[in-house]
């Protein structure tokens, strides 16, 4: 009488598997990126007459590449350079010229990917949580700082084929400033900047190449 039991059993054991997606454990995922990233503004120490000025770098695309390694079915550890080419502008009683800089971000990104029962196999959502370094530098005249640098943010990945893919995410990224940044000025003009954080957001779109 345990024919029929374990018929079932046997029977749904490979749709089971077939609903359940394939597990590619440590295969190595290569993104270049291009995107767009807000401004990101900077308030200066008060100066003798207790009036600070503010340093922002203007909203510009930027591009890049996150290099990855996938060590179970849904979690994923990434190496990300992102680069911005931009302009930094002083407002205030402190009178500037615009000034060229580069923003270079260096983060590991940790991503979990979400199955949806309602999706399609090939799509699913994520969630990203990332850390690092952002240098911003600019010309032979103008001084540059390096500060820790972390993010937050989410996603949706494609993969309509098991070798190529689509990622699209979005990342706030804050700036760790404190203690101090020296500021971007000509004529050996220098600003020492304060705040705890300056925000950046970034949108970003690129294809997946899976080894």
């Amino acid at each position: 009488m345990w024919r029929v039991p374990i018929l079932l059993l046997m029977m749904a054991c490979p749709l089971a598997a077939q609903n359940h997606p394939e597990v590619k454990l440590w295969s190595l995922d290569v993104t270049p990126q291009l995107g767009y990233r807000t401004s990101m503004s900077f308030t200066s120490e008060p100066g003798v007459d207790g009036v600070s000025s503010r340093a922002v770098l203007d909203a510009n695309p930027s591009y890049g590449i996150a290099v990855g390694v996938r060590y179970n079915d849904e979690d994923l550890i990434e190496f990300r350079w992102a680069r911005q080419e931009s302009q930094l502008r002083i407002t205030g009683p402190v009178v500037i010229p615009r000034q060229r800089v580069t923003l270079n971000q260096f983060h590991f990104d940790f991503s979990h990917e979400y199955v949806v029962r309602e999706w399609p196999r090939w799509a699913r959502p994520f969630v990203i949580g990332s850390v690092g370094v952002t240098q911003v530098s600019g010309t032979a005249t103008t001084a540059g700082f390096t500060r820790f640098s972390f993010g937050l943010g989410g996603g949706i990945k494609a993969f309509p084929s098991p070798r190529l893919g689509l990622k699209i995410q979005a990342q706030w990224l804050p700036l760790w400033v404190n203690p101090e940044v020296t500021a971007f000025c000509g004529a050996g003009c220098i600003i020492h900047l304060g705040g705890p954080l300056a925000s950046q957001g970034e949108v970003t779109i690129g294809p997946v190449f899976r080894f």
